[in-house]
């Protein structure tokens, strides 16, 4: 289970990150701090290219980071937008690769430049999930 404070902690942690994004065309910075099984935390930033379609967001970019390690299992996801005051919550590609490697209830935190945040789980952000229901059988 994870906490209210560690929830802070792991934004936080995605806040520091977001400084460090590749975003020269966009100008708009993400990052995420995704909270390993093993309680590590493991860090990604969008970084872009000329061609959009080749850029990669922040959440796809930590996991990858976090697979190559050999974590697989994911307790938590925090995502700062500091270029936008309000809360921008991960795209459908995004949503669809954090699903694959978290359940249903995992916490999920994402917030802007505001103090105001958002605390949902990836059921939430990725209703009728097949894959969950395929492993169901």
């Amino acid at each position: 289970m994870v906490d209210n404070e560690k929830m802070d902690v792991l934004f936080a942690e995605a806040q520091k990150i977001a400084m460090s994004a590749y975003a020269p065309y966009s100008h708009f910075r993400v990052g995420a701090a995704l909270l390993c099984e093993d309680g590590s935390i493991v860090r990604g930033v969008n970084v872009e290219n000329r061609s959009y379609g080749l850029s990669i967001c922040a959440e796809r970019n930590a996991v990858v980071a976090a697979v190559t390690m050999g974590r697989l299992k994911f307790t938590a996801i925090a995502i700062s937008t500091p270029d936008s005051v309000d809360p921008v919550g991960p795209c459908g590609a995004c949503r669809q690769v954090l699903g694959e490697f978290m359940k249903p209830d995992t916490p999920v935190r994402f917030g802007g430049s505001s103090k105001n945040q958002v605390n949902t789980t990836i059921g939430e952000l990725l209703p009728f999930d097949s894959l969950h229901e395929l492993r169901k059988s």
